[in-house]
């Protein structure tokens, strides 16, 4: 942080996070929570409340254990810090079913009470998109959306724009769009927002991050875990609308966009939109589908389901500077590896002076790698001579 500017917390909130049993509340929203509280970001005084409908329900106990869990299998801060005992004890849970908040209402009027004042209210819709609706309706019926309130709503967002347009419609019956945050988690990666950095504060890469220099933009995100007992939500929605369409385009859009007139929000979503307004339409002779072994045996999933687990498509971003330069995204469950990784190559000189080591392909290019799984790193390959007195020869260094 600058020395010009001293950190002030947020005002004091109370949390509630919709689907606090689900796989996304545990792999990503409880360890996040309280990496952020080890690190003294949080407000000075808050609750965190877990909220599910009845068939889930967990009592308090429960809900911590099952927190202590998430943040041991997934939190990069583990129970075993200090400051484990006092977010352990912000913790609690409510009961919220279609038509009866009763639960939560409770147990917010707890959490507020133990706090003082007026603390703000921050709701996490961690839940499938058909369950918005009927959440964003409790809140506006139950009165819990008045006052300071925010709402955060996790992709996917619809399955086509029509859908898009209802859930809108939806969510403005209850909320105005000031107190609406539509996120995306991989932009909150560090190592995402490192690629702004990367570019636009080193005049090294920035002159050449055009379709001058580069040949292809690749971006990787296998991963090796199944649907893991998602078929509810996977089996319709799909590796694309999963993952490519919501994480790997937005990813797409912070390294094609063209320099932001600062980092703040607005003018960040405005540089996105316009790469998106310049993206060509899907060639479907450019995709390529597939399930995993033994998809169907999922439980939960229909014996005659055609919904992919694995996608790789070509797209293309007709503008000034990408025109005629490939983006290949790529993602699929049950992978022989995890990897989260934007490759840029490079176009090779217009004379090879230097023939390629007999063990490096001829067409090997100049890369630029950037790994976006946390904590992430940036690397560079290129050439070199061969250490001997035999010229000319190089190899990848």
């Amino acid at each position: 942080m600058s020395k010009n500017h001293r950190w002030v917390p947020p005002d004091d909130h109370v949390i509630v996070l919709f689907g606090a049993t689900g796989d996304l509340a545990k792999r990503k929203l409880l360890p996040g929570l309280f990496h952020l509280h080890a690190a003294g970001l949080l407000p000075r005084d808050y609750r965190i409340i877990g909220s599910a409908p009845k068939s889930f329900a967990m009592t308090e106990d429960q809900f911590r254990a099952h927190a202590r869990d998430a943040v041991t299998g997934f939190g990069i801060t583990k129970p075993d810090d200090p400051s484990w005992p006092d977010f352990e004890q912000r913790l609690s849970f409510g009961i919220a079913e279609p038509g009866d908040a009763a639960g939560l209402q409770a147990a917010i009027g707890r959490a507020e009470k133990e706090i003082g004042g007026c603390p703000g209210r921050l709701f996490h819709l961690a839940v499938p998109p058909a369950a918005f609706t009927s959440m964003v309706g409790a809140l506006g019926d139950s009165g819990l959306a008045e006052g300071a309130t925010r709402l955060i709503i996790e992709k996917p967002f619809g399955t086509d724009l029509a859908s898009a347009r209802e859930l809108d419609k939806a969510l403005h019956a209850v909320f105005d769009e000031s107190q609406v945050f539509r996120i995306d988690h991989f932009l909150g990666k560090e190592s995402v927002d490192n690629i702004l950095a990367f570019r636009f504060a080193n005049g090294l890469f920035e002159p050449v991050w055009n379709r001058e220099h580069i040949c292809y933009v690749q971006i990787d995100v296998p991963e090796t875990l199944s649907i893991e007992g998602r078929a509810g939500f996977y089996d319709a929605t799909g590796a694309y609308r999963d993952m490519i369409v919501t994480h790997l385009f937005q990813v797409l859009g912070f390294v094609a966009m063209e320099p932001p007139v600062s980092l703040s929000a607005k003018p960040l979503r405005d540089e996105k939109a316009k790469v998106f307004q310049a993206l060509k339409p899907l060639d479907v002779r450019h995709v390529v589908r597939g399930q995993y072994e033994g998809y169907r045996s999922e439980p939960g999933v229909a014996p005659d389901s055609q919904t992919e687990t694995m996608v790789a498509v070509k797209a293309g971003v007709d503008n000034w500077r990408w025109h005629g330069v490939p983006w290949f995204l790529r993602s699929g469950k049950a992978m022989g590896a995890s990897r989260q990784v934007v490759t840029l190559g490079f176009r090779q000189p217009p004379l090879r002076m230097f023939p390629a080591a007999d063990d490096v392909p001829v067409g090997r290019v100049n890369k630029i790698v950037i790994n976006f799984a946390d904590p992430g790193s940036i690397t560079t390959e290129f050439l070199a001579k061969v250490p001997a007195p035999n010229w000319p020869s190089a190899t990848p260094r």
